[in-house]
Parts: C-alpha cells; sequence; structure tokens
C-alpha cells in the first residue's frame, strides 16, 4: 500500500487553492493574519518622505517582513517611494488613498509615518479593517482622539506600537531602572530639553498654489480644506496648529517619552502651565520656537523647556546654550546627584562633580522589530511602546500647548510673580532670558505669553476648575468629512 506524505502548510495551501480555482463551491483560502511564526508578514506604509522612506529601509531589513504597498497623497513622492522598491518581487503597488490599501486582504499591518494630523485617524481606519499598526509619534494631533486610538487598538484586538523608539533601547532601560530602583537617592526633579535650530519659514502675502503632484484633499485629511498660506507645503506644516503640534509635539515629544518613563507616571499630571513665544523673526508659523511647560506631577515635578534659535542672533548652527550640556534629551535631579542622556544612554554626576556610571549603546534601532515581534506573538505586553504609552506622552504635549494658546501678554517680571517662588521655575526662566537677550529678543517689547495652570481630571483625560471650559474645546478638532474619527470607534 502506497503511503503518502504528510502535506507541508505551503503544499496544502497550494493545493486547496488550486482546488478552489477548479470548482467554485469551495470557498477561497484567506491567510490567518500573522498566524504563524513561519508566515511573512506583509505592510503597507503610508507616508513615504524622509521618516516614510527610513521606515522602508527599516522593515526591509527584518526578516519574514514583506512591504506589498506604499501610499503618499504626494504623486512624486509615491513615485520615489516605489523607485526605491524596484527591486521586490512581487510588485509593490502604490496608492494615493489610504482607504484603497486598507480594502486589500493582504495587508496585515500598516505603518503611520504622515503628517500628524492624520496619525490617529489613520490608526483607527486601520484597526477597524483588521490591521495592526506601527504609528509615527506623536500617535495624535490632539488628546481626544489619542484615547480613541487606544480604544480602537483594544477593541479590534489590534498590535499598536508608537514610534517613540528610545523605549526599546537597552541603555536607557538600565539606566532608568536603576534610578527608579533609588541608588541615587529620591528623584527630585526631572527636566527635558528640545534645544533644536528652527529658521524663519518666511512670509507670504497670499494663497500659495498647491503643487499639482499632491493631492490636496487628500493631503488635508480631517483638517480644514483651507488655502496653502506658507511657501513650503511639506514639513513647514509642524510649525501650524491645524496640521502640527510644534516643536514640543515633534521632536520634543521623545524626550517627553522619557521624562514620563523615568518617572514612572502612568497617567495625566494634576496641573500644567506654559510660557513661550514665537520670537528671533516674523513668519507664517503658529507655534511657539521658545517655550517652558511645567507638569505638576507629585512628588516629583516635571519642566520641559523648547528653543528653536540659535546661541546667539546671527548664527547658523545647531550648537544651542544647552543646560548641563544637555541639548536634546533629559535631566534626572536626585538626592545624591543627577541622570543626564537622551537616546543611547547618559551618565551620572554625584554631588561632588564626580561621574560615578555611565551606559552607552545603539539607541532604538531594535524598535521596529519589537513590533514585528509582538505581531507574531499577539501579546500587547511583548510592545516596548504600546499605543496606551504613545497616547499619554503625546497628550502631555498637547496639554502644553493648550494652556500655551490660551496665553495672556505678560512682562518677564509677572512671569517670574505667578512661579510662586518656585527655584526650579525661576531657574528656567532665567536662563531663557538669557537666551532671549543673546538673541537680542527684547520681551519688555514683545511679552511672553504665559498661559494658565490648568487643572486635570486625569482619569477623565479632561480639564476641571478655572479656565476648563475654554480649555476643553482645544482637547478636540471638528473634523471634515468623511475624515472623521467617530465617539464610538
Amino acid at each position: 500500500m502506497k503511503i503518502e506524505p504528510i502535506l507541508t502548510r505551503r503544499q496544502f495551501l497550494r493545493r486547496t487553492t488550486l482546488a478552489a480555482g477548479a470548482c467554485a463551491a469551495f470557498p477561497t483560502i484567506t491567510y490567518a493574519q500573522a498566524g504563524s511564526a513561519n508566515d511573512t508578514i506583509r505592510i503597507a506604509i503610508v507616508g513615504v518622505r524622509s521618516k516614510g522612506r527610513d521606515l522602508i529601509k527599516l522593515f526591509e531589513k527584518i526578516p519574514g517582513v514583506r512591504i506589498v504597498a506604499i501610499c503618499d497623497a504626494d504623486r512624486d513622492e509615491l513615485q520615489q517611494g516605489l523607485r526605491l522598491l524596484e527591486k521586490n518581487r512581487p510588485k509593490v503597488e502604490g496608492y494615493e488613498d489610504l482607504r484603497q490599501v486598507l480594502d486589500r486582504k493582504d495587508v496585515d499591518a500598516v505603518v503611520v509615518a504622515t503628517p500628524h494630523h492624520w496619525h490617529s485617524l489613520m490608526t483607527v481606519w486601520a484597526c477597524q479593517a483588521g490591521k495592526d499598526v506601527y504609528v509615527e509619534k506623536p500617535v495624535s494631533h490632539n488628546v481626544w482622539e489619542g484615547r480613541k486610538a487606544v480604544e480602537a487598538a483594544r477593541k479590534y484586538n489590534r498590535i499598536v506600537q508608537a514610534g517613540t523608539q528610545s523605549r526599546t533601547d537597552p541603555a536607557l532601560q538600565e539606566a532608568f531602572a536603576y534610578l527608579q530602583s533609588g541608588q541615587l537617592g529620591r528623584m527630585r526633579l526631572v527636566r527635558g530639553f528640545c534645544y533644536k535650530r528652527r529658521p524663519s519659514i518666511g512670509h507670504v502675502l497670499g494663497a500659495q498654489r498647491v503643487p499639482e503632484n499632491v493631492n490636496y484633499n487628500l493631503w488635508c485629511g480631517p483638517a480644514p480644506l483651507t488655502p496653502l498660506m506658507r511657501q513650503r507645503l511639506h514639513y513647514d506644516w509642524h510649525w501650524v496648529w491645524a496640521t502640527g503640534n510644534g516643536d514640543i509635539g515633534n521632536q520634543g515629544v521623545h524626550e517627553m517619552d522619557m521624562c514620563r518613563w523615568v518617572l514612572g507616571q502612568s497617567a495625566l499630571p494634576p496641573r500644567v502651565m506654559s510660557y513661550g513665544g514665537r520670537y528671533g523673526y516674523v513668519d507664517d508659523g503658529e507655534t511657539p520656537n521658545t517655550q517652558i511647560v511645567f507638569y505638576d506631577y507629585k512628588p516629583v515635578p516635571m519642566i520641559f523647556e523648547v528653543r528653536g534659535l540659535p546661541l546667539a542672533k546671527g548664527e547658523e548652527g545647531e550648537t544651542m546654550d544647552s543646560y548641563k550640556r544637555i541639548r536634546i534629551g533629559l535631566l534626572v535631579e536626585c538626592e545624591h546627584g543627577f541622570f543626564a542622556g537622551g537616546s543611547g544612554g547618559g551618565v551620572i554626576i554625584d554631588n561632588n562633580g564626580k561621574r560615578v556610571k555611565d551606559w552607552s549603546g545603539p539607541g532604538g534601532r531594535d524598535h521596529q522589530e519589537n513590533f514585528i515581534k509582538a505581531v507574531r506573538s499577539r501579546k500587547v505586553s511583548d510592545l516596548n511602546a504600546d499605543i496606551q504609552e504613545g497616547h499619554l506622552s503625546s497628550a502631555l504635549c498637547h496639554l502644553g500647548n493648550i494652556s500655551q494658546r490660551l496665553g495672556q501678554r505678560s512682562s518677564p517680571d509677572e512671569v517670574r510673580e505667578r512661579s510662586q517662588g518656585n527655584k526650579d521655575a525661576e531657574d528656567a526662566l532665567d536662563r531663557c532670558l538669557s537666551h532671549m537677550k543673546a538673541n537680542e529678543v527684547d520681551l519688555i517689547k514683545e511679552g511672553v505669553a504665559q498661559g494658565p495652570w490648568l487643572s486635570v481630571d486625569a482619569p477623565a483625560e479632561r480639564f476641571v476648575g478655572d479656565w476648563s471650559e475654554t480649555a476643553n474645546l482645544l482637547l478636540k478638532r471638528s473634523y471634515r468629512e468623511p475624515f472623521v474619527i467617530r465617539d464610538k470607534v
């Protein structure tokens, strides 16, 4: 008697599919998403400018991952992305509209690298379509939609990773565990820094022509479809409230995430206050290039600083007047010394100025691999930066911006008076004033937009008390049909 060999899974699927093609009575075979460690994870990347192209290269290197589609509302950028993937077989398809990508049954996961105003909507839509998601930072454009992204991930049992890759940095994992163990004494204060040169985006006198290669309706998506009122459509959207979040929500969200991580805080703070402005030039940007935000966490508060001007007026380099030699990173002040660092590690200096311990490493370069690992295991706990973590750190940026946007013109003396004798707050203000003076900014004449202290109901993620009625209006945007996140995702 002839014994038939046991079929491999691949052979079984091949024979069954052929049989289905020969007889319409048999159902079509569909692949279970990430059902086995041997399966290929098929991904689509949405947004293929600079960050998107970086992600193409990173995901291409991961064994068992295949890019099957890319999407961008800019046809020129889309074609550049397709050229990067010309060697792929089978051919990678290009799309202008994400909804066409989500209709594909062979897409297991979506990577979102679009402007900020699209991040949460794409995450929600992808979860509803049964796709896992890797979404770049910040995961939201406002607090409300970030929570909806978390709800969608949980409701549809999806794996959703935030692009705050420092969570996968082994050096920081070790350093923060050391600090949290109390070996440097109790933490006293955490400071975050985003000192990054941002030049003027220019000033226009009227509406600008949208590039012909851009589907502007799709580019705007949930944002208002308004005339283009800046020289460049791309990148400079960061500095306009309708689409961006300023540098605190751009570069700063990485450092904000580190600050909250080392504090071990898993909720929003009870109070927040911001002051600053856009100084050094007159342009079409709306977000502050100088900002200080106070997060009244207990027992250890957090102060975050943003500076976009150079060391001194007329200088073009990236070097900033940094605090304890930190330009982009964080400082953790403890009883017996401080930790200074950022992506890739850091150093501990004791109260006598002695270098006690340091960490260094590759940063978060394995962050995408961590996402794929969780996609295969179907365990949210395998993620280093679950959407819940990304939401909270993004929301901190939004809370600071809301206080800032409600700011009223004040003098430096008035700002100091409202610091309520807080030495750490006064220190941040003094360094900011010195920085403004070096850039020949007259704060007596221009004033400081100082926002109110806003009280936060952390579990509800809403403001309460003074200013709450106005502030709560900024927790959510008005969406433009059909690009809408519904109350029930």
